[in-house]
């Protein structure tokens, strides 16, 4: 049926896949897009949100680099936050409540209206592997598609089952059929394998929850955006509800415990460290009376409701019991239980940092197959396997962004340097220089890179320039003009500010902490500048992050700079780590076991010193 042979075939349509395919697709190659279900193209399988802490970082680096996640989110949001603003820039993220069903349906509207992408409905049940190379794949109805690239984007598909108390199900999602065949066929080339394991909540009736009794969360006043190229942001948003546990929850779920899989042993699988079931909550954390819930609407037309932190794999009957003891849900009813996923994924490790298995070349893994967890973090690695398989065809150098240059960067090293044996999620706490890696600055950061590749097109090149241009001058502006004291002292005096007596430079009045552009607005010396210029809100937080933290920034560029000296340092292909007595005995079995790239990556495998680390530069000459 297939006569032609594919640049790329993505198995699976979930974050990373969707991401994939479109990156492939607009660098030019010829893509195939396999998923068993063409209805849940970009399906959030669990909260309908995008961004948080850290995520929202991924998300503005994704669209800095001309992914399309963030325009999708701003085209669906319902909600949206800047978290942590009480806190630094390198902290802020952005969070959106997205339409569940509308976010779907943009990701498929998009794919569809993207050259060079085909669409397959089908499993695949076995990958083609000649010579120790990827030569493409095989279907459930006996099908096979060749393909000089294949990326596996399966998320929790892979021989996934599904446990609610003590029934046991297979399933890569709840109501869809789990992915045979895949795991099977890596193990047979050699990958080494396990198992995970994640959960999702109850999804309820609102019209059933009395939301006077709950505490209602609204979004920012005035609400941003996640992509650098629109300007429109949410209009009419909706409110999430807040509300808690008591006692009465905790010993309904209690004495559900002995039916509960994650007690009886049926659960094998890891879970996610930070985003812990409701019943391991109370039962690691005995001493807290309460526990926080998030009541989040899964759409702007919808009465679904998404239970965020009630995440259980309890009976059915013992959720919806638990669930009536909190204060506006006595009389809820659930549209579907909460419940747990078992499912294959294949340490990462085992990964090139272009997310090229080691062992099988021009076969790629990105998302959930890798041991994360989070449609941010299945999307960057979606978006980035796809650039780099494209290059691979191209014959061009891989893509690998370091640590000190995103978010992206760091998840990466992270996983291919030193692995997981738990879902990996993104914190800003994983990033050392997480002061350079804010996500105002995403596209200063990232966006000539993704026009160098040739992803970015003319629109967002354009802006880029007039930002960068916008920046400059503005800068420029306020360290040679001044403001007199009759133009600020009132201002001041208002702000609890000690008072100026002679005109004084725009840049000492804004480097105060409490003193925001916007207080400076009225200097006339700031006049001639903007009525020339349209005031461009992210191209003035530029200039002020960059003014009040310029301390802070150099130090950590400085860091950057010397962690780049060891970066630059490249380790031979095929060295050989047993001829170097002189290393301890696990740092000289992890090193042959990761075969780091670079001096640098060497020094973050957990187990290497810094004495194997001199050990190695010694012997390499340096």
């Amino acid at each position: 049926m297939f006569k032609e042979k594919y640049d790329i075939i993505v198995v699976g349509g979930g974050h990373a896949g969707c991401e994939a395919v479109a990156a492939a697709a607009n660098l030019g190659k010829k893509a195939l897009l396999i998923t068993m279900n063409m209805q849940t193209i970009g399906q959030m399988s669990c909260n309908p949100a995008m961004g948080g802490i850290a995520k929202g970082q991924i998300i503005r680096e994704i669209d800095a680099l001309g992914g399309y996640s963030g325009e999708i989110t701003d085209k669906t949001m319902i909600q949206f936050k800047m978290l942590n603003k009480s806190k630094g820039p390198a902290m802020w993220s952005p969070r959106a409540q997205s339409d569940r069903m509308r976010f779907a349906e943009e990701w498929r509207f998009r794919l569809e209206n993207t050259n060079n992408v085909d669409f397959w409905q089908d499993m695949v049940i076995d990958l083609i592997i000649e010579k120790g190379r990827i030569k493409g794949v095989v279907t459930a109805l006996g099908i096979k598609i060749n393909s000089e690239c294949v990326i596996l984007t399966n998320g929790t598909f892979l021989n996934g089952q599904i446990h609610v108390g003590q029934k046991q199900f297979k399933g890569g999602r709840s109501g869809e059929s789990a992915s045979y065949g895949i795991s099977a066929s890596l193990k047979k080339a050699g990958f080494k394998t396990g198992r995970m394991k994640t959960g999702t909540p109850p999804r309820v009736d609102g019209r059933t929850i009395n939301f006077n009794l709950l505490e209602e969360d609204h979004g920012d006043e005035q609400p941003k955006t996640f992509s650098f190229l629109n300007n429109t942001s949410v209009q009419n948003q909706v409110p999430c509800h807040l509300c808690y546990t008591n006692k009465q929850v905790h010993k309904i779920l209690e004495n559900g415990f002995k039916k509960s899989p994650l007690f009886d042993g049926s659960i094998k699988g890891v879970g996610p460290r930070y985003c812990p079931s409701i019943e391991d909550k109370i039962n690691r954390f005995k001493d807290k009376e309460r526990h926080q819930i998030f009541v989040e609407p899964e759409g702007r037309r919808t009465c679904e409701i998404y239970i965020n932190g009630f995440s259980t794999s309890l009976p059915e009957e013992i959720q919806k019991k638990a669930l009536q003891a909190i204060p506006g849900f006595e009389n809820v009813k659930l549209f579907r239980p909460g419940y747990a996923i078992e499912y294959d994924y294949f340490p990462p490790i085992q990964l090139n940092h272009s997310l090229e298995t080691k062992i099988i070349k021009n076969l790629f893994f990105a998302g959930q197959i890798n041991g994360t967890t989070g449609y941010e973090e299945a999307a960057c690695q979606g978006l980035m396997a796809g650039i780099n398989a494209s290059l691979k065809i191209d014959g061009k150098e891989s893509l690998i962004l370091r640590r000190n240059e995103g978010y992206i960067g760091v998840l990466i090293d992270d996983l291919v340097t030193k692995g997981t044996d738990e879902p990996y999620r993104m914190f800003t706490s994983r990033a050392e220089y997480r002061i350079l890696l804010r996500q105002d600055n995403a596209d200063i950061r990232l966006t000539p890179i993704g026009e160098k590749i040739g992803l970015i097109k003319n629109n967002r090149i354009n802006r880029m320039r007039f930002k960068n241009e916008y920046i400059d001058k503005l800068t420029k502006l306020i360290h040679t003009k001044n403001i007199s004291p009759k133009e600020i002292n009132t201002k001041l005096n208002k702000l609890g500010e000690s008072t100026i007596n002679i005109n004084t430079r725009l840049s000492k009045i804004l480097s105060r902490p409490n003193i925001s552009f916007n207080d400076i607005m009225q200097a006339e010396s700031l006049q001639p500048f903007f009525s020339k210029n349209p005031k461009d809100e992210e191209s003035i937080e530029q200039v002020e992050i960059a003014l009040k933290y310029a301390g802070y920034i150099e130090k950590e560029k400085e860091s950057a700079e010397k962690f780049n000296r060891l970066e630059n340092i490249t380790i031979p292909k095929n060295f050989s780590y047993s001829k170097l007595k002189s290393i301890s005995s696990e740092g000289r079995e992890k090193l042959q076991k990761i075969k780091p790239t670079t001096i640098g990556q060497a020094s973050r495998i957990s187990g290497v010193s810094p004495s194997d680390i001199s050990v190695l530069l010694v012997h390499m000459g340096r």
